[in-house]
């Protein structure tokens, strides 16, 4: 039988669209494109033709980067796409508008970022296999992209517009961020979407000093400012700053630097919206008439003007008198059955709430409520108010007020993040939460919500400037800012509330942060549009924000700058205005550092009641295995009855535990299972095993034996060890030193306060084990009668202990007298023995160095061949030696006594 893909398929060959002629696309038009065939030859003429996609691009560089703008290839049936490529890092941005009649009264204006993982060339690691929600980084490039292109939007249109940026590909050295705004810009320009643009968008850091346009990565990790500027050619649209302590002054350097080189991005979409730019669709606009705004005008603004002149009020009694103010013209509107005033009313009346403000803040330099221009609202700190919780505090400034909490976890409890580029974790985590009943409404509170991300994100990046290196403080750090109650400027109390929460936790912090807003008021020349008077007000009310041109968040330690964020109402404000509101910021920050260094000015000690701790230890993987157990049963059962957690990373043991009792209760755990290094002086709990009349032996520190001899029991003679201890005993020793042989000489008179009577009650109040294994009896015996050979000779340089009968005693000093050692001396040991005594030893081991000399009593000297030279010797040999120092294990090191 003949292959199947050697034989041409009659059915395929005979299907119509095979013979079928197809349309290609060049420059939106359709056309066919005639197929070349050879003449007489069938096959060649069913062959489709190739279509054409008429591209346009234009090629520029900004900082060093190569960048490119491109249309017409993908995404053809939006509004407006643009490719936006630097380097390997390629973004999509498309925008669509709703063929709707636009009434309304607002801009329904949609952005939405997405990075997906192929982006990368990875397969997401869930349980789909494909991404879910909007992730917090992706809401906050769409707010990036919102900010500054919102403003340009004309007077009056209120259709639906959606803008929609998706990172094609990512090499991880760019932050695709900045791309989609200036990619947005772009295809604003290409569209028949009215919008005032383009804009430029550009990132600033600074290494050492030395400014960078558009830093990669890898700088922006070692760079102290991370600067996001959007800008038109001669007006600021957004600013967004994320720095360690960037004095004023430094800050304004690098606004200067970024203006112009954002607006090298406009030319580019200029050139390219003039190649394949759409013409601008006609869009009904929601404007209301000058009559019917004159006529609402002369029933609102007396009344408004007596709502606004008057302090008293205070924000809900000032928002019902305005709002039963709009009753009563409603009233009127409808008995006079002015449809057109009853559709733009609440705008209109709006407008002329705005127009009053303005005017008396302008000409009298007042505010509603009687404050001056540059005047802070009244502070109220607390720090501590919630003693449970690791760290808390309270701020109130004027009627906004925040609460703060802190929770202290593990290392491995920091959040995971799942982005292309930037770090994979972060230990320091703040979530902003803003209830609806902070404003008295009623509202339902579902999933991320924008603006408390973006409000959150601000307020995390304020704080993380000051917070201590890893390396001094491992613990994984949440604060939680709940708004309870809100009348402008929530993001920045949750900044001094924070700050103030993390010193009541005991986090050094090398500064307190605080933060606040400043806004602007200007009046315009309606012809040009150019600012003629303009005032700064310093911490804006919620209706200020609402009325007002900016609001301009700036937060900071006494030293510098650490956050920033500027939105504005208007097409753009001068760039000198933003740098002048700088001033003003500065003062009204010292004012509210002022208080709260008043209430809290350094970091709490910790203490056990409610203070986390956090220790690292370091194991053996054979250790590890065994604290872990079977599929980490014995771990869970730890974490179980200590309420403390454990993890396990390169080695090393993570211990977390709520208090210093959970963390001793975890470290007794571990220590009989895995215990730890045993160091001379340190103290550790143990159980006795067995009993004898010159002492006792115990088990602690996982399994190990060591001796506790009589001689160390209590500060006070003791006659019999089983007046102290009992079999099951649970007492804490502290080990004084190793024997020769290794053997672990343990002293509980050391742990004790010193002599008298109260010596033998401290030592019964240790409590017995409740439960105590059998099972290992005669193990232990076996081992414990080779435990009673063990001799002393501190390696430490310690007493050791030495167990002796009387007959080898007497037999040691007969040897001793042959010797001619003094009776005094008779039972050497490690402590008898001293620099320069002489003594006989005799040959015991010959070695490739030296010998192994007995010198008497089971104590073990050491003799090193002079020069090298090796003598002959016999084991036996006696020979005159001198004791001339000891080695680092406690062995003495004797030489020959010349004859």
């Amino acid at each position: 039988m003949a292959p199947v893909v050697g034989k041409a398929n009659p059915f395929l060959a005979s299907m119509l669209w095979r013979r079928m002629k197809l349309r290609s696309i060049v420059g939106g038009r359709l056309f066919h494109s005639p197929a070349q065939s050879p003449a007489g030859d069938p096959e060649a003429a069913t062959i489709a033709g190739k279509k054409f996609l008429e591209t346009f691009t234009e090629e520029f560089e900004i900082g060093s980067r190569k960048m490119s703008l491109e249309t017409g290839k993908i995404a053809r049936f939006a509004n407006g796409s643009v490719v936006l490529a630097m380097e390997e890092t390629k973004v999509l941005s498309t925008v669509t508008s709703a063929k709707s009649d636009g009434s309304r009264d607002f801009l329904p204006l949609t952005v939405d970022y997405q990075e997906k993982q192929f982006a990368q060339g990875v397969i997401p690691n869930t349980f789909m296999r494909r991404e879910g929600a909007p992730k917090e980084r992706e809401l906050l490039c769409g707010r990036i992209i919102d900010r500054p292109i919102r403003p340009l939007f004309p007077a009056g249109f209120y259709h639906d517009v959606q803008v929609m940026a998706s990172v094609l590909s990512s090499d991880g050295k760019q932050d695709p961020d900045v791309l989609a705004a200036n990619a947005t810009s772009a295809a604003l320009m290409l569209s028949d979407i009215p919008w005032g643009g383009p804009i430029g968008v550009v990132r600033i850091g600074r290494i050492c000093g030395q400014f960078i346009v558009n830093p990669s990565m890898d700088e922006l990790s070692l760079s102290d400012l991370n600067l996001v500027y959007a800008c038109t050619n001669d007006k600021t649209l957004m600013i967004d700053v994320h720095a360690r302590e960037v004095s004023e002054k430094d800050l304004e350097a690098a606004l200067r630097l970024a203006h112009p080189e954002a607006v090298k991005y406009i030319e580019p979409q200029i050139r390219l919206a003039a190649k394949a730019g759409k013409k601008k669709k006609e869009y009904t606009l929601s404007m209301v008439s000058k009559e019917t705004y004159e006529k609402v005008r002369n029933l609102a603004e007396s009344p408004i003007k007596d709502v606004f002149t008057d302090p008293t009020y205070g924000k809900f009694e000032r928002g019902e008198a305005l709002d039963n103010i709009t009753k009563d013209i409603k009233k009127i509107l409808e008995e006079e059955s002015d449809e057109e005033g009853l559709k733009f009313l609440p705008k209109t009346v709006d407008t002329v709430r705005k127009k009053v403000v303005r005017g008396r803040i302008i000409g009298e330099g007042l505010r509603v409520d009687g404050r001056r221009l540059d005047e802070v609202r009244p502070v109220h700190c607390e720090a501590g108010n919630l003693p449970v919780l690791h760290g808390s505090s309270l701020f109130s400034r004027g009627d906004t007020q925040v609460l703060c909490t802190v929770t202290l976890g593990a290392p491995g409890e920091a959040q995971r993040l799942d982005s292309l580029v930037g770090p994979s974790s972060k230990r320091f985590m703040l979530h902003y939460s803003f209830p609806p009943f902070s404003i008295n409404e009623v509202g339902k509170k579902v999933g991320l919500n924008r603006r408390e991300v973006g409000h959150g994100t601000l307020a995390e990046k304020a704080l993380v400037a000051v917070l201590p290196p890893e390396e001094d403080f491992p613990y994984t750090v949440r604060v939680n800012s709940e708004v309870m109650a809100s009348d402008g400027s929530t993001s920045m109390a949750s900044v001094c509330a924070g700050s103030m929460a993390l010193m009541d936790a005991g986090i050094p912090l090398r500064e307190h942060v605080a933060g606040l807003s400043v806004g602007l008021v200007s009046e315009t020349d309606p012809s040009t549009g150019e600012i003629t008077d303009y005032r700064i007000i310093t911490d804006i009310l919620g209706l200020e924000d609402h009325l007002g041109d900016m609001d301009f968040k700036i937060a900071g330690t006494r030293n510098g700058v650490t956050a920033i964020q500027l939105d504005i109402k208007p097409a753009g404000i001068p760039l000198d205005i933003i740098c002048e509101s700088l001033e003003p910021a500065y003062k009204g920050r010292l004012q509210i550092l002022d208080h709260m260094e008043r209430e809290i000015n350094v970091p709490r000690t910790q203490d056990g009641r409610n203070s986390p701790r956090i220790l690292n230890l370091k194991y053996s993987n054979d250790a590890i295995r065994r604290l872990i157990g079977p599929l980490g049963a014995l771990k869970r059962k730890i974490e179980e009855e200590t309420g403390g957690r454990i993890s396990v990373n390169d080695g090393s043991l993570t211990i977390v535990a709520k208090n210093q009792s959970v963390l001793d209760k975890v470290l007794e755990k571990i220590d009989f299972i895995v215990g730890r290094e045993i160091e001379k002086g340190g103290v550790y709990k143990g159980v006795v095993s067995s009993i004898k009349e010159y002492g006792a032996f115990v088990e602690f520190n996982g399994g190990q034996q060591g001796l506790l001899h009589i001689s160390e029991l209590s500060h006070e003679p003791v006659s019999r060890v089983s007046d102290v201890l009992s079999v099951g005993q649970v007492v804490n020793l502290m080990c004084i030193g190793l024997d020769v042989r290794g053997n672990i000489n343990l002293s509980l008179k050391a742990t004790l306060p010193g002599g008298g009577s109260k010596t033998y009650s401290a030592i019964k109040e240790q409590t017995p084990m409740k439960s105590k294994p059998v099972n290992n009896v005669q193990e232990k015996q076996e081992k414990e009668k080779k435990d009673d050979k063990s001799t002393s000779g501190s390696v430490d340089g310690l007493s050791p202990i030495v167990i002796r009968s009387a007959a080898e005693c007497d037999e040691e000093e007969k040897s001793a007298a042959l010797r001619k050692i003094p009776k005094a001396k008779s039972c050497i040991d490690a402590k008898t023995l001293k620099i320069g005594m002489e003594l006989t030893g005799k040959v015991h081991q010959i070695r490739a160095h030296g010998l192994v000399l007995d010198l008497g009593g089971d104590l073990r000297g050491m003799y090193r061949f002079e020069n090298g030279s090796k003598r002959d010797f016999e084991v036996g040999d006696e020979m005159r030696v001198k004791c001339c120092s000891f080695s680092t294990k406690g062995v003495p090191v004797m030489s020959l006594v010349q004859q």
